[in-house]
């Protein structure tokens, strides 16, 4: 008897630490029954959520978060509640996750990411003020770079080619970090008709301006559709990724520019026979300035944001990059559309 006492009294004692902890959380927590109701909540869900303890004790979850409780259950159920307004304030972010635990239970967890906004905000701001500040002078620059000639000065002809070289690489940085800030900042697209026949037959054209005839370029083009979208922004990643594939791809090697139809959609793909990319580095290419090779990158004349604006781009199409690679054998950078952006192709 004895030993049963002092067992329960030990179980006791855990469960109320384990409950002492989990109200000293400053992420909100409510643990939900099999039916979605509230079982409990700590107090940081209170805050967070809106949750009323205990009087809303047994209660559908939808109905415990105020007027928007439905829209905000809803956008948790589909896993969308990464970045959305506390029913409490609208200027406070929450991430919100469901995790199942138990017989069919779930423990929702609301976390604070107001700071984390905040400073990514100031991040995004740093970036375009130095960039747009960077503009002016690098133009002044390049300018009376360009008014100098090598055969005015000889000796100097290397030095001045080189600083022409390097000053164009830093104007184009400051123009892909001003797109990026540009694409950062928008939350919606000026959306029209994108036509992919002439959009197909201009980077087929780029792509042969920039390989001088060094490779074999060729379009397939076996979806019949067009896009909804940003001509613009369109523009912007299908022409990083083709002259990627150019920079990339050694002398002799084959290029394909292809639209074609795929599960659910259509996809914009761009193959190549170039170096190809070990598996460990395909994770991290969309990153900002991350590198493969720096000195293969460094030669091409890269900035290495490219990827990062077509990913930005195709985030704000709703659509997916797909990057699959061997090395040695080349890559396939696949942009890939779901049906709702995909019109039937102008005549």
């Amino acid at each position: 008897m004895n030993g049963d006492l002092h067992r329960a009294q030990r179980l006791a004692a855990q469960l109320h630490d384990m409950r002492t902890v989990a109200c000293a959380l400053p992420d909100g927590l409510a643990l939900l029954d099999h039916d979605d109701r509230l079982r409990w909540c700590n107090p940081a869900a209170e805050r967070l959520l809106g949750i009323r303890w205990p009087r809303d004790r047994g209660a559908p979850a939808r109905d415990c978060f105020g007027a928007q409780g439905a829209a905000v259950w809803a956008l948790i159920e589909s896993g969308d509640a990464q970045d959305i307004a506390a029913p409490t304030d609208d200027a406070v972010r929450l991430a919100l996750s469901l995790t199942a635990y138990g017989a069919h239970r779930q423990l929702l967890v609301a976390r604070d990411i107001s700071q984390v906004r905040r400073l990514e905000q100031v991040r995004r701001d740093f970036v375009a003020n130095v960039s747009h500040e960077l503009r002016t002078p690098l133009t002044v620059i390049h300018g009376y770079l360009e008014l100098l000639s090598p055969e005015d000065v000889p000796a100097l002809a290397g030095v001045l080619q080189e600083m022409r070289v390097q000053s164009q690489r830093m104007r184009q940085i400051v123009e892909d970090l001003l797109m990026l800030s540009h694409l950062e900042m928008q939350q919606s697209l000026d959306e029209e008709r994108v036509p992919m026949a002439p959009l197909l037959d201009g980077l087929r054209h780029e792509a042969e301006a920039l390989s001088q005839g060094r490779h074999r370029i060729q379009v397939q083009r076996d979806a019949q559709f067009d896009l909804m979208g940003s001509p613009r922004d369109l523009h912007s990643a299908f022409s990083n990724l083709v002259s990627n594939a150019v920079r990339y791809t050694p002398d002799g090697g084959d290029i394909t520019i292809a639209w074609r139809p795929c599960a659910g959609g259509a996809e914009y793909a761009v193959i190549d026979t170039g170096y190809g990319i070990p598996a460990e580095h395909l994770p991290r290419l969309t990153e900002r300035f991350y590198r493969v090779s720096s000195s293969r990158s460094r030669a091409s004349g890269g900035t290495g944001l490219g990827l990062s604006i077509v990913k930005h781009v195709l985030n704000l199409h709703g659509a997916e990059l797909r990057i699959e690679s061997t090395p040695g054998k080349g890559s396939t950078f696949a942009c890939v559309f779901k049906a709702e952006r995909l019109l039937p192709a102008s005549a």
